[in-house]
């Protein structure tokens, strides 16, 4: 028997001393870990300040509007002012509050609107599309007490969100003159400046400058104390898509530990959220209208929402409330405005019932996959891969509108030869997104060319052109990755004009594709239905045509006659019926 190194209490009071070496070891590795990541980022930080300082000098302090160079103002269509016994009854409130804060506009009547000329109004320069920050001037929009009369945009941060913020100060959740503490957003990866970002024709619904508002302009928020937030976030994060995970498990991707992370298709990001700020000048140029019928159609459409839009032509900035964009780079975020390396490029648009739900009635989702996978490659081939994901829900129509185009779909015939006609029924028109302004922010990033244009659209390819950006490859969604439901959706797509490497669709093609019928209908009861209608019209033989049967087609219309023929089983209606 081996003899004993000593009892087996000490034995086990050496180890237990050994083990706890060890786990204080990994404890102070773990905060000297943790001390050595955070005086990273602050040098990160420290860096970019720098950066900021030496890419853009200091110039002296901002002038008011009506110090600057006069500019010929908007002649645009003028509202009435509302009477006084209108106005007086406007500013009474049938329960006054006592606990209420004060408004933002530090008074208890409601501001409707303001003029040029108003006594205290004093807009902060913007000279939109200049080279110098200091010289173009901040985007300032909020409504506090001491910024108001220095606005020189119309509308709220937040887009489509602002109206929550209404909503938290009115229930008293959020304090209107809450001031943000910018302390450590500064953005996460450098991007620009480049010389797009002074050209006011190529960015007109985008804030250039948003990602650096509050540094670049601190001066003027202590010393003025003017509220001035940044329109755009940039920040690093991980992705993980359960088909990125077996694309890894098909070798169609392979970890390299920097981009694609690991086994389960992790990658790494960098992120770019954006909100609209539009110089309408430029985005009236951009669709081709005048100034003045762009401010009063978006007066007029949105309920009267922003009267500045009619009284304060001197206003050349707008901030709608709808959704922005996100880009998601991969790989080194300098290299997208290389020009020496290739670049891989899907612009997608927002469809959450395939983007999130997995909806197999369109090719969202798989192109958007497709999309991030073929970023991802070119990435790791040295290149750039970036996606970019923009709020515009079913053809910017809006999801219920997108529901109902469903419904009278599945209802009908359902076939590709209808499929715009039946959203230009409800909607009144085939598509919203209006892709003029979509380029804008490749002009941000600095993108002068695409060498892979991950799209089929020819609405994206032509805005894009027209901006002077050219695009080397279009690459279509491979076959194999379209739903069999969407068909309808892509066939009609390809043959109104989307890119295809194989053969475009006619109208007789297209009739002959129709997509998947719902499953939840009561086929019992309209097997009945459709029997009673056969009897009714003394049809007693199966092998009689009728399609053209008068009673049949008042009942069900002419369409949908030719999908009960084309898909139900006439015997089982005898068998019924019998």
């Amino acid at each position: 028997m081996a003899p004993s190194n000593g009892p087996p209490t000490a034995r086990s009071d050496a180890l237990s001393e050994v083990l706890l070496m060890l786990k204080t070891i990994q404890d102070d590795n773990a905060h000297l870990t943790e001390s050595v990541d955070a005086l990273r980022d602050r040098v990160e930080v420290l860096g970019f300040h720098n950066d900021l300082n030496q890419q853009i000098p200091k110039q002296p302090a901002i002038v008011a509007a009506s110090q600057a160079e006069p500019t010929s103002l908007l002649v645009t269509p003028t509202v009435a002012s509302l009477s006084k016994d209108v106005a007086d009854e406007a500013t009474k409130s049938p329960t006054q509050d006592p606990q209420r804060k004060p408004s933002t506009t530090g008074t208890s009547r409601i501001i409707l609107t303001t003029y040029p000329s108003q006594s205290g109004i004093d807009p902060i320069t913007m000279n939109w599309g200049h080279s110098d920050p200091h010289q173009r001037g901040p985007v300032v929009v909020s409504r506090r007490q001491n910024t108001l009369r220095r606005r020189n945009a119309i509308g709220a941060h937040g887009g489509s969100y602002s109206i929550y913020h209404a909503l938290a100060v009115a229930s008293k959740d959020l304090d209107a003159e809450h001031r943000p503490d910018f302390t450590n957003t500064e953005p996460a990866a450098k991007i620009g400046p480049f010389p797009q970002w002074a050209d006011k024709k190529k960015i007109v619904s985008m804030d250039p400058l948003g990602h650096l508002a509050p540094w670049l302009f601190e001066d003027l928020m202590q010393n003025e104390d003017i509220d001035i937030r940044p329109t755009i976030a940039i920040t690093k994060a991980h992705m993980k898509l359960p088909e990125l995970e077996r694309s890894v498990q098909a070798g169609r991707l392979v970890p390299d530990g920097k981009i694609c992370l690991n086994d389960e298709g992790e990658l790494a990001v960098t992120k770019i959220a954006v909100e609209p700020v539009w110089y309408l000048p430029g985005v009236a140029e951009r669709f081709g209208i005048d100034e003045g019928s762009l401010r009063r159609s978006l007066f007029e459409n949105t309920g009267g929402s922003y009267p500045e839009l009619i009284t304060r032509g001197d206003i050349k900035l707008f901030l709608p409330p709808i959704g922005g964009l996100t880009v998601y780079c991969f790989g080194d975020p300098a290299k997208m405005s290389d020009p020496n390396v290739k670049l891989a490029l899907r612009v997608h648009d927002e469809c959450n019932g395939s983007d999130v739900f997995g909806s197999d009635i369109c090719t969202c989702r798989p192109y958007l996959i497709f999309g991030v996978e073929e970023a991802v490659k070119e990435a790791q081939n040295g290149g750039s891969g970036v996606v970019i994901y923009f709020r515009k829900e079913g053809r910017a129509l809006g999801e219920v509108t997108k529901y109902l185009v469903y419904n009278a779909r599945k209802r009908g015939s359902d076939r590709a030869s209808e499929y715009f006609k039946r959203t230009e029924n409800i909607a009144g028109v085939k598509d919203m997104r209006f892709q003029a302004l979509m380029p804008d922010i490749l002009h941000w990033l600095g993108i002068s060319k695409i060498d892979r244009m991950l799209s089929m659209s020819n609405m994206k390819h032509d805005a894009i052109v027209e901006q002077g950006i050219p695009i080397h490859e279009r690459v279509p969604i491979p076959d194999e990755l379209i739903p069999e439901d969407s068909r309808v959706e892509i066939d009609a797509k390809i043959h109104a004009g989307y890119f295809t490497t194989g053969k475009v669709p006619d109208m007789d093609d297209l009739s002959n594709v129709h997509g998947r019928a719902w499953d939840d209908v009561d086929l019992e009861s309209r097997y009945t239905s459709i029997l009673t209608v056969f009897k009714a019209c003394s049809i007693v033989s199966m092998e009689l045509d009728v399609e053209d049967d008068l009673g049949l087609m008042a009942r069900f219309g002419k369409m949908e006659t030719r999908q009960i023929l084309a898909e139900f089983d006439y015997r089982k209606c005898m068998t019924l019926g019998s």
